[in-house]
């Protein structure tokens, strides 16, 4: 189960647990306690991979993880992100930062929320077109100096951006979507990986919820859910596409004896091993749906049958706008 991180001293089970959705964009967000409690739970169950950002909430996440962590903290690896800045500082949301001025303003908040004296994994959450790659590291190699940050990753940058970023610092990890539905990177970023001992973090393995069976029936994402209202994945006709290309998983994984979720993890993590992933929920039961995947075994003959969907899914996985903040 246990996996490095790149080039890193850090060293997880392969599946942790994405908090976001906690307090964040998937409709209303949990009761703290709740949280609270999920996060206890995940951690007997021996997840140690939790991962937020300033801009979850904003800053809500890391302060319920902060709780929740205080007296565990050695028993994770926490990893945070900086870089999208939240309306309170700019009036304005998702304004981009990756200056050294903000890479330190960020940290010192993040610090102080999560109620520890350094962060594990420190993420740039997108690339700031306005400011060169290797000022952004440059600011969060000197946190490594100072014992605030263990390891450095980047969030949704391409090969070639990678690739400058480790000039100036090794970078430990990189976090993009990649599922059975998601799977650009394979051809593009893949082979940086490989090249400079870098782990891919991946994010969204379920597919948002479509890949765990979470919309068949009819089902929807409520009103005020970001997939409805942002997502074109979610829209539509695409929508109805791709929840029949989620059947095919489903009954794929009825064949043999598991759920949906636990057949889309253990193909995310049968891809490499150089991949961990951090699937997100706020119910107990599909936590330990997830950890299920563990104990399921993919044979030729099922990744075969798995491999052609990516190229059959229905609409970008974001908006124009927020496609242009990706492979970047």
């Amino acid at each position: 189960m246990k996996r490095k991180i790149g080039n890193s001293d850090l060293e997880v089970n392969s599946i942790g647990l994405g908090c976001m959705g906690l307090s964040a964009f998937y409709g209303k967000p949990v009761e703290e306690s709740e949280g609270i409690s999920l996060t206890h739970e995940a951690i007997e169950r021996g997840v140690d991979h939790f991962d937020t950002a300033e801009m979850y909430g904003p800053h809500t996440n890391e302060t319920l993880l902060g709780k929740a962590l205080n007296r565990r903290r050695d028993k994770v690896v926490l990893a945070t992100k900086f870089g999208i800045v939240a309306p309170a500082h700019t009036g304005s949301k998702g304004a981009l930062d990756g200056s050294a001025k903000n890479c330190r303003r960020a940290v010192e908040g993040s610090l102080k929320r999560l109620q520890t004296d350094h962060i594990d994994l420190y993420y740039l959450h997108r690339l700031d077109p306005d400011t060169p790659i290797e000022e952004t590291v440059g600011a969060m190699a000197e946190l490594v100096k100072e014992g605030k940050v263990r390891a450095i990753g980047l969030s949704e940058v391409s090969a070639d951006t990678l690739r400058r970023a480790a000039k100036i610092h090794p970078i430990a990890a990189v976090q993009s979507e990649y599922s059975i539905f998601t799977r650009a990177i394979e051809n593009t970023l893949f082979p940086a990986l490989e090249d400079l001992n870098t782990s891919l973090v991946a994010y969204s393995p379920l597919g948002r919820g479509m890949l765990a069976g979470a919309y068949q029936g009819g089902k929807r994402p409520a009103a005020d859910d970001w997939r409805s209202l942002s997502l074109p994945r979610f829209e539509g006709e695409n929508f109805d596409a791709n929840r029949m290309l989620a059947a095919e998983v489903i009954a794929l994984a009825g064949q043999k004896g598991v759920s949906a979720s636990q057949m889309a993890l253990a193909w995310v993590l049968a891809q490499s091993d150089r991949v961990v992933t951090i699937p997100g929920t706020t119910k107990l039961a599909n936590l330990e749906a997830n950890l299920g995947a563990y104990d399921v075994n993919l044979t030729t003959e099922d990744l075969e049958h798995l491999a052609p969907l990516a190229e059959q899914v229905a609409g970008t996985r974001y908006s124009d706008f927020g496609m242009k903040l990706v492979d970047a």
